[in-house]
């Protein structure tokens, strides 16, 4: 690995809002919206993660309520327990990649199964802005990003 290797300890977010999975899951919808999030790491009370609650994972609620006429009230029967995740120590071209391949908003940090934080793609659009200002030229990094490419030797299909 390149020693000058962004990666996603270098970039995630780490003060996060998280759901318990005995939470109500009308009060999980209720948390995103007020917080206008997209969605939340589910995790228990050691730091254990669980799964993603989303606005997907809402949109299942309401599909049962209109199905059941009684919706169930739990969260964890709504909850993504098979979202990507990545380690810390993931690089940024395999975060860019991942993002690309699933249709996810956001990818959990985690380290022996414990959240340590999470990528969003504003977080890694932040840091490409962030180098582009520090390398002074956007040409720039795109050189590095290629250095980091064929370093890494990820193996990644071109767009465009």
């Amino acid at each position: 690995m390149n020693g000058s290797a962004i990666l996603a300890r270098d970039m995630m977010t780490r003060n996060l809002v998280t759901l318990a999975p005995g939470l109500d899951v009308f009060t999980a919808i209720d948390m995103l919206l007020r917080r206008r999030i997209s969605g939340a790491p589910v995790v228990d009370s050691k730091g254990h993660y669980l799964g993603v609650f989303s606005e997907s994972s809402a949109m299942r609620v309401i599909v049962n309520a209109a199905y059941d006429n009684l919706p169930d009230a739990g969260l964890m029967p709504f909850v993504d327990c098979h979202a990507p995740t990545i380690d810390p120590n993931t690089e940024l071209l395999t975060i860019c990649q991942t993002f690309l391949d699933q249709a996810t908003r956001r990818l959990p940090v985690l380290e022996e199964g414990r959240l340590m934080g999470q990528i969003s793609r504003r977080d890694v659009m932040r840091k490409v802005v962030e180098l582009g200002r520090t390398k002074k030229c956007g040409a720039r990094v795109l050189l590095y990003l290629s250095a980091l490419a064929d370093d890494s030797q990820l193996v990644a299909q071109r767009i465009g």
